[in-house]
Formats: structure tokens, sequence, C-alpha cells
């Protein structure tokens, strides 16, 4: 083989392992296959029914191995990259999408932020007991009057007093609040830099001044306990700001960035099962003296879903690939703003229409609310809102595009 050959067989093996999975990863892929088909799937049907999350549920995750993915193994985590952490979130969305919602606050929102932007000794104070599931995290971005404009329009506050924060204000639909234990919380330190004068905090609920307001009731990836969190003169000590102050919106926008290439794993693993219901479905349901399967426009439509599932798949490995190794206050600017925030447009749209289809496949069953393929529907248009709608999207990719 010349050094021409060389090169091109490197290049194709750089480019393969993009797109194909190493055996460690097979391996922990099938590993978390196995456990969210025997324990978590067989919890999806009451989570929905009864919008309940098993009390015990964040433990026994941590024992199975489905946390902290990327934390050190000494911590308790699995030393993993953020590209392996999307694969178990993918998997786990598959067979309960509810736990995958929040699982995905608690170990990339949370966790992976505080191990790329905590102090060591934050690290060292909450990464384990985050790993294990003795803690539970979540994100506090979004308020009731700032959503796609979190950081402009933020009104939550912290201010100064003697070797405390007083923190004051609200967010709104927060995974995980009703039950967490610490969330990473974003206020403003300076309210005249704008969104330049936005800190980050590690809060434990436990303080004085925190309080859930609500739990709040929604349509799709019901169990997933999402609240509205007060904050009322909560004091915390200095020592609870991750970052420096005023830095958060660098905290935020790297953090945006890897979540919008974890949200279309999200949006693989569950459409993915939409195409594992609608081929199941046409196989059984008989029209006219035999199976639906063997009507063409029914094959038109599953091919359709696989087509969608496979390319919203590749785009979400592509995007994944780019984040990581992402430096610190990397992000939210440049090719990999852009890049994530296509991903994300492309398969929360994948996979609207692929269980949009695939509930049409099973006509009036589909229709019905406690059918698995029902819970998949009505929980697709939140991965058209979250971690930025796709208006949202939309705008950061034409900016880059133009910016270049």
């Amino acid at each position: 083989m010349n050094s021409q050959d060389s090169t091109v067989m490197a290049d194709l093996q750089a480019i393969r392992a993009n797109y194909s999975l190493t055996s460690e990863q097979r391996q922990i892929v099938d590993h978390v296959d196995r456990v969210s088909r025997e324990v978590l799937h067989p919890l999806q049907a009451r989570m929905d029914a009864e919008d309940w999350w098993p009390d015990d549920l964040f433990k026994q995750m941590g024992e199975l191995g489905l946390l902290g993915i990327t934390a050190p193994e000494e911590m308790g985590g699995s030393g993993q990259n953020e590209f392996t952490q999307a694969l178990v979130s993918e998997v786990i969305s598959k067979w309960n999408p509810a736990v995958g919602l929040s699982h995905g606050a608690h170990d990339n929102l949370c966790l992976n932020n505080l191990l790329r932007n905590g102090s060591e000794e934050q690290v060292k104070k909450y990464v384990p007991g985050l790993c294990s599931g003795d803690l539970v995290g979540a994100l506090g971005l979004t308020e009731p009057g700032a959503g796609s404009d979190a950081l402009g329009s933020m009104a939550t506050t912290a201010r100064r007093d003697g070797e405390d924060y007083i923190i004051n204000g609200s967010k709104i639909y927060i995974t995980n609040g009703p039950i967490a234990d610490v969330v990473l919380l974003y206020a403003k330190t300076d309210k005249s830099k704008g969104a330049k004068g936005i800190s980050a905090f590690i809060i434990e609920t436990d303080n004085p001044g925190f309080k859930v307001a609500q739990k709040l009731d929604k349509m799709g990836f019901r169990g997933s306990p999402t609240g509205e969190l007060v904050f009322d003169e909560c004091r915390v000590p200095a020592s609870a700001m991750v970052g420096a102050e005023n830095s958060g919106v660098s905290v935020v926008m790297s953090g945006l960035d890897l979540e919008r290439a974890m949200v279309t794993s999200v949006c693989v693993g569950m459409a993915e099962r939409a195409l594992e219901l609608g081929l199941e479905y046409a196989k059984i349901r008989e029209q006219f003296g035999k199976p639906i399967a063997s009507f063409q426009m029914v094959q038109s439509k599953l091919a359709e879903i696989y087509t969608e599932v496979e390319t919203a798949r590749a785009f979400s490995y592509r995007a994944l690939a780019a984040c990581v190794g992402l430096p610190k206050g990397a992000g939210g600017r440049g090719e990999i703003h852009k890049l994530t925030a296509a991903a994300c447009l492309y398969a929360g749209e994948a996979f609207n229409k692929a269980v949009t289809e695939a509930c049409h496949i099973h006509g009036g069953s589909g229709y019905m609310q406690d059918t698995e393929i029902n819970r998949l529907f009505r929980a697709n248009k939140l991965l058209e809102i979250g971690a930025g709608t796709s208006e949202v999207r939309k705008i950061i990719i034409a900016e880059e595009l133009l910016r270049a």
C-alpha cells in the first residue's frame, strides 16, 4: 500500500468513525437497551396515565450505570464522552420518553454542565451524588417572561450581601424541578449589563427561600416531573457561584449547543420506536382479508419513516461528534452553533413526520390515549419547542450563515 492509499484509508476510517460505534460504545448501548427495555419500558403506561414518577428511580438508574456518563470513574461515573452520553439518552428515550427527558436534564444539563464549568470543590461535592442518583439535578433557565429570549428578558436576580448572594425570581417549565436536590440556576447579577450580567449558581433546594410553586400538567412526556420554582430572598454562599461573576452567558450558550445536539438523540430514539410500532401494527392489522403491510401506500409510509430516522441519526451523529472535546467556554457562536441548531431543527421535524405517519398507520387505535404510539405522538411537539423553538433554530442558522 502506497502513501496515497494509506491516506485514503485513514480518511475513510475517520469518516466511518463518525457514523458507527466503537466496540465499547456498542457494549454500553446493548446494556442500556436491555435495562431500558426490561426496567423502564414497563413503567411507561402508569407514568403517563397518573403523571407518576417512581420515588427511587434515579437511585435505581445510578445502580444500573445510567447516570454520570461523562463523569470520571473515581466519582462514580462512566468516564465517557458526550457522544456516548447521547447514545445512552437515545436508547432510554426510545423505551421510556419521560425517563429520557428527566435523564437528560439531570445528566447533561446539570451534571455535565457542572463538570465542565464548576470549581474543583463543587465537582467533588455534588458529582458523586448525581452519579449515584442520591441527588437529582435540574437546570433553571426559562422564566414566565423569558423563553426564547431567555437571556435578554431574564428577571431573576442575585444581589451580593457580604459573603452571600440573595436570589429572587422564578423559573418555569423546569424538568425535574419538583424533585430536584440541586439546580444549576441562572440569575442576573448586574442588570445594567443585560445578558452579559448573568451568573450561574448551583443551588441546593433545601435552602430557605426556595420552593416549588407548582407541578405542571403536560400533554406529553407525562411522568417526568416539571414545575415552577420560586426564589424568595433565597440566600446562598458566594461559593455557590459557578464560574466568575457575570460569566454565566458562556455557560448557558455552550450548554445550549450541547443540549440541542442531545435533543437530536432523543428524537432519533423516539422516531426509531415509532417505526417499530408502525411496522409491528402493519403486520398484524388486517383489512380486506390481508395485513395492511401488504398495501403499497402503507409500505410507502414505512419507507418514509425509515428514511427520516436514518437521516436524522446521521445528522445527529455529525453534530455530536463536533461537540466532543468542545473547549470550556466555547459554543454559542460559529460552526458548532449553526450545526447543532440545524441538527436539532431537522431531527425535531423528522420525528414529527415519523410519529405522525406511524400514528396514521395505527388508525383508530393510534387515537386512543393509552396506546404507546399515542404517547409518542403527544410527546413530539416538545421536541420542536424545547432547547429553542424551531423558529429560533432557523434564526441561529441564518445568522451564522450571514455572519460568514
